[in-house]
């Protein structure tokens, strides 16, 4: 903090709000510890939170705003873990695929499920769908 890294700053008070905030809702007092699993999902939903910023920002042609909310992602993102490629997670979903014994569009919802089951926070889900889509499609 002493480098006045004023983006940084705001990344990180805006990060122990949030973990202040879950634990709260949790029922927990705030100087409580969270678990990893509950840290893990609320970056998660301050990670999508930016990103859905993003878009909005983009879409209203705000490119002053979306350099702040992008350096935020960034540096929340480096508390992620690292999330599965795309090849990896095609190879998953085919193996489960052919476990279910799907075949055609109707079985996307079941494919979801069960992906989404072995998945759970190793792949984003909007890139799961994608793939589900292409593969079913």
């Amino acid at each position: 903090m002493k480098a006045r890294d004023t983006e940084r700053l705001r990344a990180v008070r805006n990060l122990l709000a949030a973990l202040t905030n879950e634990a709260v809702a949790k029922g927990k007092k705030p100087q409580e510890i969270l678990t990893d699993e509950e840290v893990i999902i609320v970056v998660k939903r301050l990670s999508k939170q930016r990103k859905d910023s993003i878009a909005q920002f983009q879409d209203a042609g705000r490119t002053d705003l979306v350099v702040g909310e992008e350096t935020e992602l960034s540096y929340l993102q480096k508390y992620l873990p690292e999330e599965m490629n795309e090849e990896g997670v095609r190879a998953i979903i085919q193996a489960k695929k052919t476990e279910l014994g799907i075949s055609d569009t109707s079985g996307t919802g079941a494919l979801m499920a069960g992906v989404m089951k072995e998945l759970k926070g190793k792949a984003d889900g909007g890139m799961i769908k994608k793939i589900v889509d292409e593969i079913l499609g």
